[in-house]
């Protein structure tokens, strides 16, 4: 086998590792956004006081829980479109810094990575 094609064969597995994880997050947004829903739906017409309650954190609390991990995965479904927008332009697994390439076995473990492990350790 060329390297080329090693080279399609590993961006093939890591597309496809991107789309799970994309459905996955979307997946999550979803249940999250109705945990947010049942959470304020609870609270219409109740008049509590879940500043005082004995029973632990609060609504508003539980609420911004839920989006602030919302929030996390909406931002993880962007970085994955924009590495899928790299493997569609042929310029997934080139260093953003340098310019080389990435490692196959990075973007295996680490699919939307810009930067090359060198690049990378340097912080910048």
């Amino acid at each position: 086998m060329s390297t080329a094609d090693s080279t399609a064969d590993s961006t093939a597995e890591v597309e496809a590792l991107l789309r799970a994880e994309r459905a996955a997050a979307l997946a999550t947004v979803r249940d999250l956004d109705r945990v947010i829903a049942g959470v304020v739906e609870a609270t219409e017409g109740a008049n509590t006081d879940d500043e005082h309650d004995p029973e632990g954190a609060t609504i508003a609390f539980e609420r911004a829980q839920a989006s602030a991990v919302r929030d996390r995965q909406l931002a993880r479904v962007r970085e994955v479109d924009e590495a899928l927008a790299r493997v569609a332009t042929s310029t997934f697994g080139t260093c953003a810094r340098c310019g080389g390439p990435i490692a196959p076995g990075r973007l295996l473990a680490r699919p939307t990575a810009t930067r090359c492990i060198t690049c990378a350790a340097l912080g910048r």
